[in-house]
């Protein structure tokens, strides 16, 4: 298999090669590192590549999961892998293994899927584009001096140069979701507990993380999540099960469906014509299949929510950066973080657990106003992001910046996102748009909790009337770099 066939088959086409016998699992992962190595010195997507380890595990033989014998990447935070390090992208992590798989990468090898190395991210995870001082800037495959977004930067720009046709990433308040837009690649964040977080959590952010996939096609996200989905013991909480797996939904038509269409930032700022002009096509397109659409903003405070969100954040980054250090025997300081990573840690040591909990109650508040605004639609359609995909260096993370400096600045670019982190309830970028200098832009859809699979039947829908997986951006491993 040459890199022109490798990369015109997704995840679930792949495997199917391997069931037939057509390919082995030894051969793609061969034109997996030849991909690596083709276009990972232009992009900086893939920090670590674990070859040895993955043929080793080739040696010891698959699993016969759905995916048995397709490359993988994981992003170099939330999940991590027996032996291989753990950094969230910061010097303070560096060195950082744990000697056991987390839930997820279990599920993941269970699979079949063949961990490769692991993608950039920011540090912690604390912004919108991936530009971590300890790695390097990933560059967007579309225009090397664009953002890939963040913070699974890496990962969504692996999936977009094609190096492989799904990575793993995360999402506390659209760092699935914005890097999908940025690099034309489809990002399911799921609802709160569908994936588990465990052993090493219960819970992301108060709540908002989420664990899932980039990929080119529809139909490997849903076949990633019916392979991951259901809780561990001990978790918390988590989403009721689907009646019927992800990967059907993709292939079914959905009903007629009520679509609210937002336009306007909930923060208040500007949204690039763009991206407005993008969701209206979209919603022009949803009419065209058959949808009700109507305009009609969602009901929440946008600032009131972003001031809890600016909380939870500080809140939560504080207590990991405080954890990591006693753990490490590290100190915590300028040093070893980066300016606005060191301004939030310092902003929620200054938090009470008074003004946390304010924050929660905003969360509830918002939850219930968003969730009655859902008993009248069944899905909302949005721009993904602000703005098309932006300069490096727009978002510097080691700017001199208070936490609310960098956290209006970094939110101000993705402010249709983070509500559904808080809500748990499930939202999608999918595909739809390029600007007129051909770079990609996502257009949001979220649907109620649990529901991810009216989201996948228009997911499924929306692709087949307007084909995404095909196009392929200046930097790919077709094309010479």
């Amino acid at each position: 298999m040459n890199l022109d066939d490798y990369s015109r088959f997704d995840a679930v086409g792949l495997a199917e090669l391997v069931r037939r016998k057509e390919v082995s699992p030894e051969e793609l992962l061969r034109v997996a590192v030849d991909a690596i190595q083709r276009v990972n010195p232009a992009i900086n997507a893939v920090i670590d590549t674990r070859d040895a380890q993955a043929r080793e595990a080739l040696k010891q033989g698959l699993p016969d999961g759905p995916f048995r014998g397709v490359p993988f990447l994981i992003k170099d935070i939330g999940v991590h892998a027996e032996g291989v390090p753990t950094e969230f992208g910061s010097r303070l992590t560096q060195g950082t293994v744990f000697p056991y798989d987390s839930a997820l990468m279990a599920r993941y090898r269970r699979a079949g899927l063949v961990l490769l190395g692991r993608t950039n991210t920011p540090e912690f995870g604390n912004n919108a584009s991936t530009e971590p001082l300890v790695r390097g800037p990933t560059r967007n495959p579309w225009n090397l001096e664009r953002s890939p977004g963040g913070s699974s930067g890496g990962s969504a720009a692996a999936v977009a140069a094609g190096i492989l046709p799904m990575a793993h990433g995360n999402d506390g308040g659209g760092s699935l979701r914005i890097p999908a837009s940025l690099c034309g690649v489809f990002a399911m964040k799921p609802t709160r507990g569908r994936n588990s977080l465990g052993p090493n959590a219960g819970d992301l952010i108060c709540g908002m993380g989420a664990e899932h996939v980039l990929s080119r096609t529809v139909r490997d996200s849903a076949a990633a999540l019916d392979a991951t989905q259901g809780p561990e013991a001990g978790d918390p909480y988590y989403a009721p099960p689907p009646p019927r797996p992800y990967l059907e939904e993709v292939s079914h038509a959905p009903r007629r469906l009520r679509i609210a269409l937002v336009t306007a930032s909930p923060m208040g700022g500007p949204v690039s014509p763009e991206c407005v002009e993008a969701a209206r096509r979209a919603a022009r397109l949803c009419e065209e299949l058959g949808h009700d659409v109507t305009e009609a903003p969602l009901p929440h405070d946008g600032r009131l929510l972003h001031e809890a969100v600016v909380t939870a954040w500080s809140a939560s980054l504080a207590s990991l950066v405080a954890m990591i250090a006693h753990h490490s025997g590290k100190e915590a300081g300028p040093e070893l973080l980066e300016a606005t990573t060191w301004a939030a840690v310092r902003h929620g040591q200054t938090l009470s657990a008074t003004e946390l909990q304010r924050a929660l109650g905003v969360f509830n508040f918002v939850s219930r106003q968003v969730g009655r605004f859902f008993e009248q639609y069944d899905v909302v359609l949005s721009p993904t992001v602000a703005a098309p995909p932006f300069p490096l260096g727009l978002l510097d993370a080691n700017a001199p910046r208070s936490a609310r400096e960098w956290y209006d600045h970094a939110f101000g670019h993705c402010p249709f996102t983070a509500v559904f982190n808080v809500t748990g309830q499930p939202a999608m970028s999918v595909p739809l748009h390029w600007s007129e200098d051909g770079l990609p832009i996502g257009v949001q859809f979220a649907g109620r909790y649990a529901d991810e699979a009216t989201l996948f039947q228009l997911a499924g829908q929306l692709e087949q009337a307007r084909p995404w997986a095909q196009r392929r951006p200046p930097v790919h491993v077709t094309r010479p770099v």
